[in-house]
């Protein structure tokens, strides 16, 4: 992870924080699982070593990567919105190809487009951002130029 800002919410702050706890308590099982599987001999066709060893690389990995994470965390400002304009945190309604769709603006770490939080760096979070109600912002996706009208910013 570089040392650029990482945009969160509180919400998601508490979700970094709470995985982080979880993993760390986790560690110290796979140890003594480790050391019981070391226990039984052979390691390399002890395939509740490999396990152990497999999952232990995993958590060590993302505490380190929520511990840089937690390091760089800026929460988004919620005071953000009120000034009617898309900014991190805001939530957008837009019309575009005869729908509506409704996303929230979010950092990169947030995002989950299935249910509708984009980045602020993806190219639609990109476009719509500092834009305000009625502007029509085209926005170049991987489907193509697409027209936007942002219908409310909330």
């Amino acid at each position: 992870m570089s040392n650029q800002d990482l945009y969160v919410s509180r919400a998601g702050l508490e979700d970094l924080k709470t995985e982080l706890a979880e993993l760390l308590g986790e560690r110290k099982g796979i140890t003594e699982r480790i050391k019981e599987a070391r226990e039984l001999g052979d390691l390399s066709e002890n395939s509740e070593y490999i396990e152990a060893k497999n999952k232990q690389s995993f958590v060590e990995g993302r505490i380190v990567e929520i511990e840089a994470m937690l390091k760089v965390a800026k929460i988004i400002d919620e005071n953000n919105k009120a000034n009617g304009r898309v900014s991190l945190g805001s939530q957008v309604k837009v019309a575009v190809d005869d729908t509506t769709r409704e996303y929230t603006v979010t950092g990169s770490s947030e995002a989950n487009p299935v249910v509708g939080k984009i980045s602020n760096e993806s190219p639609i979070g990109q476009a719509l951002m500092g834009h305000k109600k009625d502007d029509v912002v085209e926005i170049v996706t991987p489907d193509g130029s697409k027209k936007y009208t942002i219908l409310k910013v909330y």
